[in-house]
Protein backbone atom coordinates (compact mmCIF):
# COMPACT_ATOMS: atom_id res chain seq x y z
CA UNK A 1 0.00 0.00 0.00
CA UNK A 2 1.54 3.33 -1.17
CA UNK A 3 1.72 6.32 0.79
CA UNK A 4 -0.99 7.89 -1.24
CA UNK A 5 -3.56 5.39 -0.25
CA UNK A 6 -2.07 4.89 3.29
CA UNK A 7 -3.21 8.68 3.53
CA UNK A 8 -6.36 8.16 2.05
CA UNK A 9 -7.21 5.37 4.00
CA UNK A 10 -6.35 7.38 6.91
CA UNK A 11 -8.43 10.43 6.12
CA UNK A 12 -11.51 8.34 5.97
CA UNK A 13 -10.92 7.26 9.75
CA UNK A 14 -10.25 10.66 10.61
CA UNK A 15 -13.35 11.81 9.24
CA UNK A 16 -15.36 9.37 11.33
CA UNK A 17 -13.60 10.18 14.48
CA UNK A 18 -13.87 13.75 13.68
CA UNK A 19 -17.45 13.73 13.96
CA UNK A 20 -17.37 12.10 17.63
CA UNK A 21 -15.24 15.00 18.77
CA UNK A 22 -17.18 17.58 20.39
CA UNK A 23 -14.19 20.45 20.47
CA UNK A 24 -13.51 19.64 16.63
CA UNK A 25 -16.75 19.63 15.88
CA UNK A 26 -17.62 23.19 17.47
CA UNK A 27 -14.76 25.30 16.42
CA UNK A 28 -14.61 23.62 13.01
CA UNK A 29 -18.47 23.55 12.31
CA UNK A 30 -20.70 25.33 14.81
CA UNK A 31 -18.57 28.05 16.13
CA UNK A 32 -18.50 29.65 12.03
CA UNK A 33 -22.18 29.82 11.97
CA UNK A 34 -22.41 31.38 15.43
CA UNK A 35 -20.70 34.31 13.61
CA UNK A 36 -22.31 33.92 10.40
CA UNK A 37 -25.66 34.77 12.11
CA UNK A 38 -23.60 37.48 14.71
CA UNK A 39 -23.01 39.25 11.00
CA UNK A 40 -26.77 39.11 9.84
CA UNK A 41 -27.99 40.58 12.82
CA UNK A 42 -24.91 43.15 12.48
CA UNK A 43 -24.96 44.43 9.37
CA UNK A 44 -29.26 44.33 8.93
CA UNK A 45 -29.89 45.16 5.60
CA UNK A 46 -26.80 47.01 4.47
CA UNK A 47 -25.80 44.68 1.57
CA UNK A 48 -22.56 46.72 0.65
CA UNK A 49 -20.75 45.19 3.50
CA UNK A 50 -22.04 41.30 2.71
CA UNK A 51 -19.44 40.36 0.49
CA UNK A 52 -17.02 41.93 3.19
CA UNK A 53 -18.50 39.99 5.92
CA UNK A 54 -18.77 36.97 3.39
CA UNK A 55 -14.74 37.08 3.99
CA UNK A 56 -14.58 37.62 7.66
CA UNK A 57 -16.98 34.81 7.95
CA UNK A 58 -14.88 32.26 5.60
CA UNK A 59 -11.63 33.44 7.05
CA UNK A 60 -13.17 32.47 10.98
CA UNK A 61 -14.26 29.15 9.40
CA UNK A 62 -11.02 28.37 7.67
CA UNK A 63 -8.99 29.74 10.98
CA UNK A 64 -11.27 26.98 13.03
CA UNK A 65 -9.05 23.94 11.81
CA UNK A 66 -6.01 25.37 14.55
CA UNK A 67 -7.91 25.28 17.91
CA UNK A 68 -9.88 21.82 15.82
CA UNK A 69 -6.79 19.87 15.20
CA UNK A 70 -4.25 20.79 18.46
CA UNK A 71 -7.50 19.37 20.46
CA UNK A 72 -8.16 17.04 18.43
CA UNK A 73 -4.59 15.04 17.95
CA UNK A 74 -4.08 15.89 22.03
CA UNK A 75 -6.79 14.22 22.75
CA UNK A 76 -6.05 11.15 20.74
CA UNK A 77 -2.39 10.97 22.13
CA UNK A 78 -3.94 11.43 26.04
CA UNK A 79 -6.26 8.41 25.30
CA UNK A 80 -4.01 6.40 23.68
CA UNK A 81 -5.06 6.34 20.38
CA UNK A 82 -2.57 7.40 18.24
CA UNK A 83 -0.63 4.21 19.56
CA UNK A 84 -3.04 2.19 18.09
CA UNK A 85 -2.45 3.79 14.92
CA UNK A 86 1.17 3.57 15.09
CA UNK A 87 0.47 -0.68 15.07
CA UNK A 88 -0.19 -0.02 11.49
CA UNK A 89 2.22 0.74 8.76
CA UNK A 90 1.72 4.32 8.93
CA UNK A 91 4.36 7.14 9.66
CA UNK A 92 3.69 10.36 11.20
CA UNK A 93 3.61 12.65 6.79
CA UNK A 94 0.59 10.05 6.20
CA UNK A 95 -1.36 10.98 9.75
CA UNK A 96 -1.01 14.41 9.89
CA UNK A 97 -1.59 14.50 5.99
CA UNK A 98 -4.92 12.80 6.79
CA UNK A 99 -5.73 15.34 9.41
CA UNK A 100 -5.61 18.38 7.26
CA UNK A 101 -7.51 16.66 4.89
CA UNK A 102 -10.60 15.29 6.37
CA UNK A 103 -10.56 18.63 8.50
CA UNK A 104 -10.75 20.38 4.76
CA UNK A 105 -13.83 17.78 3.82
CA UNK A 106 -15.34 18.76 7.17
CA UNK A 107 -15.26 22.64 6.42
CA UNK A 108 -16.53 22.61 2.82
CA UNK A 109 -20.02 22.08 3.67
CA UNK A 110 -20.01 24.89 5.94
CA UNK A 111 -18.55 27.08 3.46
CA UNK A 112 -20.98 26.32 0.71
CA UNK A 113 -23.31 27.67 3.23
CA UNK A 114 -22.08 30.55 4.43
CA UNK A 115 -21.92 31.78 0.62
CA UNK A 116 -25.25 30.34 0.17
CA UNK A 117 -26.33 32.69 3.05
CA UNK A 118 -24.73 35.56 1.88
CA UNK A 119 -25.73 35.45 -1.49
CA UNK A 120 -29.30 34.88 -1.12
CA UNK A 121 -30.16 36.10 2.62
CA UNK A 122 -27.69 38.95 2.99
CA UNK A 123 -28.58 39.84 -0.48
CA UNK A 124 -24.57 39.73 -1.55
CA UNK A 125 -25.12 41.56 -5.57
CA UNK A 126 -22.88 38.92 -6.97
CA UNK A 127 -20.55 35.63 -6.04
CA UNK A 128 -17.27 37.26 -5.94
CA UNK A 129 -14.75 35.76 -7.32
CA UNK A 130 -15.77 31.95 -6.65
CA UNK A 131 -12.08 29.81 -8.25
CA UNK A 132 -9.75 32.77 -6.36
CA UNK A 133 -12.39 32.06 -3.02
CA UNK A 134 -11.77 28.09 -3.13
CA UNK A 135 -8.32 28.32 -3.58
CA UNK A 136 -7.79 30.35 -0.67
CA UNK A 137 -9.90 28.58 1.27
CA UNK A 138 -7.87 25.28 0.27
CA UNK A 139 -4.67 26.73 0.73
CA UNK A 140 -5.48 28.40 4.29
CA UNK A 141 -7.51 25.44 5.42
CA UNK A 142 -4.37 23.26 5.19
CA UNK A 143 -1.98 26.57 6.46
CA UNK A 144 -3.88 26.78 9.88
CA UNK A 145 -4.27 22.98 10.16
CA UNK A 146 -0.69 22.55 10.26
CA UNK A 147 -0.56 25.55 12.50
CA UNK A 148 -2.49 23.56 14.83
CA UNK A 149 -1.06 20.24 14.68
CA UNK A 150 2.73 22.29 15.44
CA UNK A 151 1.20 23.57 18.44
CA UNK A 152 -0.25 20.01 19.40
CA UNK A 153 2.85 18.24 18.76
CA UNK A 154 5.26 20.78 21.31
CA UNK A 155 2.35 20.34 24.06
CA UNK A 156 2.20 18.05 26.37
CA UNK A 157 -0.96 18.06 27.99
CA UNK A 158 -4.84 19.97 27.35
CA UNK A 159 -3.97 22.63 29.65
CA UNK A 160 -0.75 23.82 27.41
CA UNK A 161 -2.15 22.88 24.13
CA UNK A 162 -5.47 25.53 25.10
CA UNK A 163 -3.29 27.98 27.13
CA UNK A 164 -0.98 28.43 23.71
CA UNK A 165 -3.98 28.32 21.58
CA UNK A 166 -5.57 31.19 23.35
CA UNK A 167 -2.18 33.43 23.42
CA UNK A 168 -2.26 32.42 19.30
CA UNK A 169 -5.98 32.32 18.64
CA UNK A 170 -6.70 36.30 20.19
CA UNK A 171 -3.90 37.91 17.83
CA UNK A 172 -5.26 35.69 14.72
CA UNK A 173 -9.05 36.81 15.75
CA UNK A 174 -8.69 40.68 16.56
CA UNK A 175 -5.37 41.48 14.58
CA UNK A 176 -5.46 39.90 11.50
CA UNK A 177 -9.22 41.08 10.43
CA UNK A 178 -11.35 38.49 10.64
CA UNK A 179 -13.50 40.36 12.99
CA UNK A 180 -12.07 44.12 13.10
CA UNK A 181 -11.44 45.62 9.66
CA UNK A 182 -7.51 46.43 9.53
CA UNK A 183 -8.53 49.72 7.97
CA UNK A 184 -9.92 50.83 11.06
CA UNK A 185 -7.28 50.05 13.62
CA UNK A 186 -4.86 52.85 14.18
CA UNK A 187 -1.27 53.45 11.92
CA UNK A 188 0.82 51.58 13.74
CA UNK A 189 -1.20 48.62 14.24
CA UNK A 190 -1.92 47.69 10.44
CA UNK A 191 1.77 47.38 10.52
CA UNK A 192 1.61 44.91 12.78
CA UNK A 193 -0.71 43.07 11.75
CA UNK A 194 1.39 42.72 8.37
CA UNK A 195 3.10 39.86 10.42
CA UNK A 196 0.13 37.85 11.65
CA UNK A 197 -0.66 35.05 9.36
CA UNK A 198 -4.82 35.49 9.42
CA UNK A 199 -4.19 39.00 7.70
CA UNK A 200 -3.10 37.46 4.49
CA UNK A 201 -6.12 35.08 4.30
CA UNK A 202 -8.58 37.51 5.46
CA UNK A 203 -7.59 40.25 3.31
CA UNK A 204 -7.68 38.10 0.28
CA UNK A 205 -11.05 36.39 0.76
CA UNK A 206 -12.62 39.83 1.53
CA UNK A 207 -10.82 40.75 -1.46
CA UNK A 208 -11.94 37.90 -3.65
CA UNK A 209 -15.45 38.38 -2.26
CA UNK A 210 -15.83 42.21 -1.95
CA UNK A 211 -14.07 43.27 -5.39
CA UNK A 212 -14.33 40.06 -7.43
CA UNK A 213 -10.81 40.24 -6.95
CA UNK A 214 -7.99 38.21 -9.62
CA UNK A 215 -6.49 35.21 -8.41
CA UNK A 216 -3.03 37.41 -9.64
CA UNK A 217 -4.48 39.99 -7.32
CA UNK A 218 -4.51 37.89 -4.29
CA UNK A 219 -1.28 35.54 -5.23
CA UNK A 220 0.66 37.23 -2.76
CA UNK A 221 -1.64 36.55 -0.31
CA UNK A 222 -1.50 32.67 -1.80
CA UNK A 223 2.02 32.30 -1.64
CA UNK A 224 2.30 33.27 2.32
CA UNK A 225 0.03 31.03 3.18
CA UNK A 226 1.73 28.17 1.01
CA UNK A 227 5.06 28.56 2.52
CA UNK A 228 3.34 28.95 6.32
CA UNK A 229 1.70 25.64 5.36
CA UNK A 230 5.27 23.69 4.20
CA UNK A 231 7.08 24.86 7.12
CA UNK A 232 4.24 23.78 9.71
CA UNK A 233 3.57 20.87 8.26
CA UNK A 234 7.21 19.47 8.27
CA UNK A 235 8.18 20.83 11.76
CA UNK A 236 4.96 19.09 13.11
CA UNK A 237 6.12 15.98 11.04
CA UNK A 238 9.49 16.39 12.65
CA UNK A 239 8.20 16.64 15.74
CA UNK A 240 5.26 14.18 16.25
CA UNK A 241 4.95 12.00 18.92
CA UNK A 242 2.77 9.02 19.24
CA UNK A 243 2.98 8.20 23.09
CA UNK A 244 1.64 9.97 25.51
CA UNK A 245 4.62 9.03 28.04
CA UNK A 246 6.42 10.95 25.24
CA UNK A 247 7.50 14.61 26.56
CA UNK A 248 8.02 17.47 24.34
CA UNK A 249 10.85 19.64 26.34
CA UNK A 250 10.04 23.05 27.42
CA UNK A 251 12.60 24.58 24.12
CA UNK A 252 10.03 22.50 21.51
CA UNK A 253 8.08 25.88 22.51
CA UNK A 254 9.99 27.59 20.26
CA UNK A 255 8.87 25.57 17.32
CA UNK A 256 5.94 27.22 17.48
CA UNK A 257 7.76 30.37 17.10
CA UNK A 258 9.89 29.26 14.42
CA UNK A 259 6.69 28.17 12.62
CA UNK A 260 5.82 31.56 12.03
CA UNK A 261 9.15 33.30 10.26
CA UNK A 262 7.55 33.15 6.87
CA UNK A 263 4.71 35.69 8.30
CA UNK A 264 7.38 37.47 9.71
CA UNK A 265 9.27 37.83 6.35
CA UNK A 266 6.22 38.77 4.50
CA UNK A 267 5.39 41.42 7.09
CA UNK A 268 8.96 42.91 7.04
CA UNK A 269 9.21 42.56 3.06
CA UNK A 270 5.73 44.11 3.46
CA UNK A 271 5.97 47.28 5.78
CA UNK A 272 9.01 48.31 3.53
CA UNK A 273 7.73 47.66 -0.08
CA UNK A 274 4.73 46.41 -0.39
CA UNK A 275 1.09 47.73 -1.09
CA UNK A 276 -1.00 45.40 0.74
CA UNK A 277 -2.35 48.11 3.24
CA UNK A 278 -3.00 50.93 0.60
CA UNK A 279 -5.27 48.15 -0.86
CA UNK A 280 -6.65 47.28 2.75
CA UNK A 281 -7.39 51.21 3.29
CA UNK A 282 -8.66 51.87 -0.14
CA UNK A 283 -11.19 48.85 0.11
CA UNK A 284 -12.39 49.79 3.46
CA UNK A 285 -12.97 53.54 3.01
CA UNK A 286 -15.13 53.10 0.01
CA UNK A 287 -17.00 50.64 1.75
CA UNK A 288 -17.49 53.12 4.78
CA UNK A 289 -18.40 55.97 2.12
CA UNK A 290 -21.64 53.23 0.95
CA UNK A 291 -22.41 53.11 4.42
CA UNK A 292 -21.44 56.17 6.67
CA UNK A 293 -21.48 56.21 10.64
CA UNK A 294 -21.08 52.51 10.29
CA UNK A 295 -17.78 50.39 11.55
CA UNK A 296 -15.90 53.56 12.12
CA UNK A 297 -12.93 53.81 14.75
CA UNK A 298 -10.46 57.22 15.44
CA UNK A 299 -7.86 57.07 13.33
Amino acid sequence: MGILSRTWTLTKVRLVLATRNRAFFFFSLVMPLIFLVGAVVFIGNHTQWAGYILGAILTTTVMGSFWGLSVQLVTFREQGILRRFRIAPVGAGPMLASSIIANYFMALPVVTLEILVCRFVLHMQNWGNLPAIVVLVTIGSATFSSLGLIVASVTNTMQETQMINNLIWMGFIFLGGATIPIGSFPHWLQHVSLFIPAQYLATGLQSAATWQASFWEVLEDSVALLLGLFVAFEMSRRLFRWEPEAKAPRSAKLWVVAAFVPFLIFGAWENYHGSQLKRVNTNYHILREMMPGQMTAPR
